[in-house]
């Protein structure tokens, strides 16, 4: 649904600022007031990186008026493949001083807040305190918390993007949205410690063009929300497959519910131990994966039904097909996604457990290298 602006519009331009931005002021449901409403924003950026190099270009160029961007990283040569921010002759320099370089020739009118420090759950609160809006482009969940954490405090719009191989998720949380909109957190999507499974992007690798595309959907999500324009990802997640060339829009909606049926605590989900899977699948069992298609691409339990996690969310009925009346176990990485699936599939009178340890542990029960499909 369409939502209010997030801010009042600033006065009017400068000459040179009206020209710079002139294909915005032209453009129908934005125009001059919209743009003056992004003069007047102020946006935190989480991390100059993959995600966040191209946010900051988009935003930057787009006319926000105030950024502050908070990496403690400095340069390094792998970075280049995709941190676009970034040049050779910037290695071993913080990436601070990229953003602060980039911006300044870019939007000079744009004023910049360069925070070289890392962000916690202790501070995470006082960097944000006084942004409109705020992006996370960050590659750390722990650093996803606290953002996530900060924001519903703050009660500021959290515009959220996730990388991964050749897959992305992009949406947008708000603890407080306007009368009428969905009120989605992360926990949503990821309770607390459930998505620490998913491996690191050294580890998983990164497509770098993705990371333009992705970057360019959290500019224009925030675009929409600053000035009110379209309908933002609240509610709804973009589930990206570069490979595929596909793009799937998932609802999402809160896990705590009004609705009578009863919530399974998480301590009361059973777990199975990996040794025991085979006889738990031989009485009747569907095994469901929760992974990404990334994931299970480096290898499955045979027999597995996939189906990432988004989707098990948004529409947890869907598995009553395959499942019939029977029990489901469920897969991720390592037990954190499996748990938040199980819980919505027991939510809706499913025989939900989960596989300890899940795929890892799983693999090393089976003595089968890592990415085997065995």
């Amino acid at each position: 649904m369409p939502l209010p602006p997030l801010v009042d519009p600033a006065p009017l331009l400068d000459p040179a600022e009206q020209e710079r931005t002139l294909r915005h002021a032209a453009l129908a449901g934005l125009g001059e007031i919209g743009q003056r409403r992004l003069a007047a924003a102020h946006v935190a950026v989480i991390g100059a990186g993959g995600l966040g190099s191209p946010v900051i270009l988009a935003l930057a160029a787009a006319g926000v008026g105030t950024l502050t961007v908070i990496d403690d990283d400095v340069v390094d040569l792998s970075n280049l493949q995709r941190q676009v921010l970034h040049r050779v002759a910037d290695l071993g320099r913080p990436k601070t001083d990229s953003v602060e370089r980039v911006t300044r020739d870019l939007s000079p009118t744009t004023r910049v807040h360069a925070r070289r420090e890392r962000l916690t759950a202790h501070n995470a609160a006082d960097l944000l305190r006084g942004a409109d809006l705020v992006v996370d482009g960050s590659d750390s969940f722990v650093t996803r918390e606290a953002v996530a954490r900060a924001t519903e405090t703050l009660g500021v719009p959290l515009v959220w993007g996730a990388l991964q191989g050749a897959a992305a998720q992009v949406t947008v949380f708000w603890s407080t949205p306007p009368d009428g909109a969905a009120r989605v957190v992360l926990d949503d999507l990821y309770p607390t410690g459930s998505a620490h499974d998913a491996p690191s992007c050294a580890e998983a690798g990164v497509l770098g063009p993705l990371c333009l595309q992705v970057g360019g959907l959290l500019a224009t999500e925030a675009v929409k929300l600053i000035a009110g324009v379209g309908e933002p990802l609240l509610g709804r997640i973009l589930v990206v497959d570069a490979w595929a060339g596909a793009v799937r829009d998932v609802p999402l909606a809160p896990a705590r519910r009004s609705s009578p049926a009863p919530i399974v605590a998480a301590t009361d989900i059973l777990e199975i131990e990996p040794e025991r899977l085979a006889e738990k699948l031989d009485t009747g069992a569907v095994l469901l994966d929760v992974r990404e298609p990334w994931e299970t691409a480096r290898g499955v339990i045979p027999g597995s039904v996939l189906r990432p996690l988004a989707d098990v969310l948004a529409a947890p009925t869907a598995l009553a097909s395959p499942a019939g009346d029977g029990p489901v176990v469920v897969v991720c990485q390592a037990g954190g996604r499996a748990r938040r699936a199980a819980e919505a599939l027991r939510a809706t009178g499913v025989d939900a457990s989960v596989l300890r340890g899940g795929y890892t542990a799983w693999i090393a029960a089976a003595g089968a290298p890592a990415g085997a499909n065995t």
